[in-house]
Formats: C-alpha cells, sequence, structure tokens
C-alpha cells in the first residue's frame, strides 16, 4: 500500500492592502471527518491526500530613511474538500490510526512551514524593495519544506517502513515544540 504524495500546496497571495480578510486556522489534529473529498479516480494504491495552503499577505508602512515597516499575515489552510481518504482501503482502526499518523506529518510540515515563514519574515529590514525581499523569503522557505514533503514521503515510503515513520514523527513532534516555545517568546 502506497500513499498519496501529497502536495504542498503553497499559493502566495501578495495582497497590499490594509484589511486581511480570513484568520489561520489553529493547529489541529487530523480525524477521518476532516477528509471530505471525493477520492479522485487512478489514485491506484494511494490510501490518502491531504491537502494544505499556506498564503502570505502583508500590510506595508512606510518609514523613514528607505525603509519599511511589513505588517505579515501568513495563513495555514487545511482544505477538507481537496483531503480524501480511500476509506475502501482502510481495513480497520489500527490502520486508520496510521494513515491519520502519516497525514498528520504532512500537515505538521506544512505547520511548521507557516511559523519559519512568521519568524524569518519577521527578523527582516525591508527597503524599498520589500516586495522581493519578502518573495525571497517565501520561496526559500517554500523550497525548504517541499523538499521535506517528498524526503518524508520517500523516508517512511508512503508510511510503509514503520521505522522511518516513528523517527519522522519523533523529528516533527519536537520540531513542533520547538515552534510553540519560540512563538510563546515573541
Amino acid at each position: 500500500m502506497k500513499l498519496r504524495y501529497v502536495r504542498l500546496i503553497c499559493a502566495l497571495a501578495l495582497c497590499l492592502t490594509a484589511s486581511i480578510a480570513a484568520t489561520a486556522q489553529p493547529y489541529q489534529q487530523l480525524t477521518p471527518n476532516d477528509f471530505t473529498g471525493q477520492v479522485p479516480q487512478g489514485s491506484g494504491f494511494y490510501v490518502a491526500h491531504t491537502s494544505c495552503n499556506v498564503t502570505m499577505n502583508y500590510d506595508v508602512r512606510r518609514q523613514q530613511q528607505g525603509n519599511y515597516k511589513i505588517v505579515f499575515n501568513i495563513r495555514l489552510q487545511f482544505n477538507p474538500n481537496r483531503s480524501w481518504l480511500n476509506r475502501q482501503m482502510i481495513t480497520n482502526t489500527d490502520m486508520m490510526a496510521e494513515v491519520l499518523r502519516h497525514e498528520q506529518g504532512h500537515y505538521q510540515i506544512a505547520y511548521l512551514m507557516q511559523q519559519e515563514m512568521i519568524s524569518e519574515l519577521n527578523l527582516q529590514r525591508y527597503t524599498g524593495d520589500y516586495q522581493r525581499q519578502a518573495n525571497n523569503v517565501f520561496n526559500r522557505i517554500d523550497d525548504k519544506y517541499r523538499r521535506m514533503n517528498t524526503d518524508y514521503d520517500n523516508d517512511t515510503q508512503h508510511m510503509q517502513n514503520r521505522k522511518q515513520q516513528d523517527a519522522w514523527a519523533t523529528y516533527l513532534n519536537r520540531e513542533l515544540a520547538l515552534a510553540g516555545n519560540l512563538a510563546m517568546n515573541e
């Protein structure tokens, strides 16, 4: 059994408006009820797909001497209608727990991406070229987490390698704890 490679769908939405439309979802533990999307034809042996978007919006205020203050809103959105479980292939509750554990890892990667973007973007000093500066940070972090998502599926063999799945779960949980500690210190 293979799990569908989960693409971390990252949409870069740069809006230079003072109002920000939506708020981020808080971190969540995924359940079977979160996966409401239809299993696509041709999904083959894939059991699940998790869809998340990380988006960036910001408001710009000109400061002194060519510097700019940027107020960022980095959102993580879990997309239930584009996330799915092939329940016909999940034969018992233990298997469901394993599938959800693996899919939670994909969600955790998206969450870590959001947290790193918040941290990195807020550390930058912005000049008149702020759009390029923000895009560069976003793209660099996006690339890092796309690679991590691919490595996660490759290393765990889409959850089939339980030893690697355990190692990734330990790593991701540790990184989440560190991200939470950083957020509390800001």
